[in-house]
């Protein structure tokens, strides 16, 4: 049983599904949720940051508040913990970042609907991505979507995407780009983000590289002394 403490509240929804809950995922949505939470983890290393899946955000002490549950939500500020559902302003700030990705039966709420939930939440940046292929049927061209918070409003206005349906994200300080079944994040020299394991191994096969350019130049050298009539491993 869960221990009562002052003020705490024990949310309908914390222990019996919505309706999302209820509609599982398609191995295309989860694929991208673990990719894109993979390659923010890495990205925010260092940073007093939280990176969280499908957790309930709650605004009310009201135990019947139906939660919004982005797919990836970033706080920065805060250190990860674990907790059942999150109540901004008491366990912590809104989410700064969040992720929608797009199934048939929520795309029109996450185009619609959420913009303005996401706002009066105090979400800073809402992005919503569409990875199916083909993509989900729809008024609007184009998979990817992004909203900035207007503070003096409190809506959230819509960024006008580049020609390759790019955004710019400058809390993550990363371009956001559609290509296909991902989407990928690139620093403002082109150079795309990437995973703890991909960045790890590119590191090694840099490193292995540069060793082995450096027994090349040391075999040249070598080939050079005994050229000269010098026996190199004399030196």
């Amino acid at each position: 049983m869960a221990k009562h403490i002052e003020h705490e509240v024990a949310y309908y929804y914390d222990f019996h599904p919505t309706e999302e809950d209820l509609m599982g995922e398609t191995s295309v949505h989860a694929t991208l949720v673990h990719y894109l939470i993979e390659v923010l983890t890495w990205l925010l290393q260092g940073q007093t940051c939280a990176v969280y899946e499908n957790l309930n955000f709650y605004q009310t002490p009201n135990p019947k508040e139906y939660p919004l549950a982005p797919d990836i939500a970033i706080i920065k500020g805060v250190d990860f913990q674990h907790v059942r559902s999150w109540r901004v302003g008491k366990t912590g700030p809104a989410p700064q970042v969040v992720f929608e990705i797009a199934s048939e039966e929520t795309w029109k709420k996450d185009l619609q609907e959420k913009p303005g939930k996401y706002a009066l939440m105090g979400v800073e940046e809402y992005f919503a991505y569409d990875p199916n292929e083909p993509p989900i049927g729809r008024e609007a061209a184009g998979r990817l979507f992004g909203w900035q918070l207007d503070r003096g409003k409190r809506a959230m206005r819509e960024l006008p995407v580049g020609p390759d349906g790019s955004l710019w994200s400058a809390h993550l300080q990363s371009v956001l780009v559609p290509q296909g079944e991902y989407l990928r994040l690139y620093n403002r020299q082109g150079h795309l983000r990437l995973m703890q394991t991909e960045a790890q191994a590119r590191r090694a096969e840099m490193e292995a590289r540069r060793a082995e350019m450096e027994a090349r130049r040391a075999q040249i050298m070598a080939e050079k002394l005994r050229s000269l009539g010098i026996d190199p491993d004399q030196l």
